[in-house]
């Protein structure tokens, strides 16, 4: 593969920065600014994150992921999975490292799908703000069918992927 064949994408996205900058140089010096503080929070976040990760695959053994999460853990699982997605606070691009090693360790394809979508939609410290806010009855009725819907959407991923459909995850 060529270098730049390689390198297509950022390459575009330098191009469009540049033109920006003579055709919008106000625009390109806010989009400059908010790039680069996105990269500061980043590189801030990720390294703890990796050493959280390389943590996570020494000390919790696959037989226990398997045992919580995995094929055969049922409602147990789900509410686990829920469970592991809602207590973090962060950025949802945290949570994919994590959910690519418990599927390394054997987790069901329905449960990480569960605890991806609780991490994005459904954190215990953002439905005490969003009640304080928007009532009570909105919060329920929010809650009760963001959970519906994750559960929907592992169950019905669970049995169009299957596991030996990701060969890059297993071990």
């Amino acid at each position: 593969m060529s270098p730049i064949n390689k390198f297509k994408a950022p390459l575009l996205l330098v191009l469009v920065y540049l033109a920006m900058a003579f055709l919008w140089p106000d625009i390109s010096e806010r989009s400059r600014s908010v790039a680069f503080d996105y990269l500061r929070e980043m590189i801030l976040i990720i390294p703890p994150v990796f050493v959280l990760m390389g943590l996570l695959e020494v000390w919790v053994p696959k037989e226990m992921i398997k045992k919580l999460i995995g094929t055969g853990s049922g409602l147990k699982g789900f509410f686990f999975s829920f469970l592991m997605g809602t207590l973090p606070t962060g950025p949802l691009y945290i949570a994919f490292p994590m959910a690519g090693t418990l599927l390394q360790k054997g987790a069901k394809i329905s449960n990480i799908v569960i605890f991806l979508g609780a991490w994005a939609a459904i954190k215990i410290p953002q439905l005490i703000v969003e009640a304080e806010f928007l009532g009570l009855p909105f919060t329920a009725l929010r809650f009760g069918l963001t959970l519906i819907a994750v559960i929907v959407i592992g169950l019905v991923l669970e049995r169009v992927i299957k596991p030996e459909e990701l060969p890059k995850l297993q071990e």
